[in-house]
C-alpha cells in the first residue's frame, strides 16, 4: 500500500498537560507496553466491556505485536493514532483518534476509556481536551477541523465527559457501532477547531473555578 508522507503523523507523540493540571502524559506506544497494558485491561474487564466495541467480521484476535504494527501503518497513513494516558509513570487508560478523514472534511472520531481506580478525577476530559489541542490546533498534527465522540446513551461517565469539554451534542447515530453483540445506538457530540482559539485543554482548567480538577469525572 503507498502513503501519501504529507499525510503522516509526526510520531512518535508525547503530550504533555498544562502544568497547573494534573501530570498526564498522551504518549504513542510501543510493543515494550505489552504487559503493563494487559494488565490494567485484565483488572478493569467487569468495568470496561460494556461499552467495549468490536468488529462482527474479524474472527481472529489480534495479538498486541500485531496491534503496534498495524498502529505504525495507521500513522503513516494519517489514518488513525492510538494514545496511552499515563499518570505517574503508569498506564492508567487509553484515548485514540481514528477514521480521520482530510481533503474537504478534516474530521476524526475520539475514543478513550479510564482504568476505574483512576475514573472521577479529572484525567478522562482532561485527555480529551489535550487530544483535540493537538489534533485541531497543534502545528505537528493532522489540523483538522472537527473530531466526533460518540457515547452509549446510557453512559452517565462519558457523557460528564463530552459536558466538561464543552463539545456539542448533534443528535443519535441509528445502530451506529458494534458493541457486546449488538448494534447499538450512539449519541454524538462534536468540537471544532474554532470552538477553543485558546485550547481546550486551556478552556477545561478556565472553565471549573473553586473546583479541584481531581474532584472531576
Amino acid at each position: 500500500m503507498q502513503y501519501d508522507p504529507a499525510n503522516a503523523f509526526v510520531t512518535p507523540v508525547a503530550l504533555l498537560a498544562p502544568a497547573d493540571a494534573p501530570a498526564l502524559t498522551l504518549r504513542t506506544m510501543t510493543a515494550a507496553d505489552e504487559a503493563e497494558w494487559d494488565e490494567v485491561r485484565a483488572r478493569n474487564a467487569s468495568w470496561l466491556d460494556p461499552w467495549e466495541s468490536n468488529d462482527p467480521m474479524r474472527r481472529r484476535l489480534v495479538t498486541f505485536p500485531q496491534w503496534i504494527r498495524m498502529q505504525r501503518r495507521d500513522e503513516r497513513a494519517g489514518a488513525a493514532i492510538v494514545f496511552v494516558i499515563v499518570f505517574e509513570g503508569r498506564i492508567v487508560g487509553q484515548i485514540s483518534l481514528g477514521a480521520v478523514m482530510l481533503g474537504a472534511m478534516r474530521c476524526g472520531i475520539v475514543g478513550y476509556w479510564i482504568a476505574h481506580d483512576y475514573a472521577g478525577r479529572g484525567f478522562t476530559p482532561l485527555a480529551v481536551a489535550m487530544l483535540a489541542d493537538w489534533a485541531l490546533h497543534d502545528p505537528d498534527g493532522p489540523n483538522l477541523h472537527r473530531i466526533e465522540i460518540d457515547i452509549l446513551p446510557e453512559n452517565e461517565r462519558s457523557r460528564r465527559v463530552v459536558q466538561k469539554v464543552g463539545a456539542k451534542y448533534e443528535g443519535v447515530r441509528r445502530k451506529y457501532m458494534f458493541i457486546n453483540g449488538k448494534w447499538r445506538d450512539h449519541e454524538s457530540y462534536s468540537l471544532l477547531a474554532e470552538d477553543a482559539p485558546d485550547g481546550f485543554a486551556r478552556r477545561f482548567l478556565d472553565d471549573t473555578p473553586g473546583e479541584r480538577v481531581s474532584s472531576l469525572s
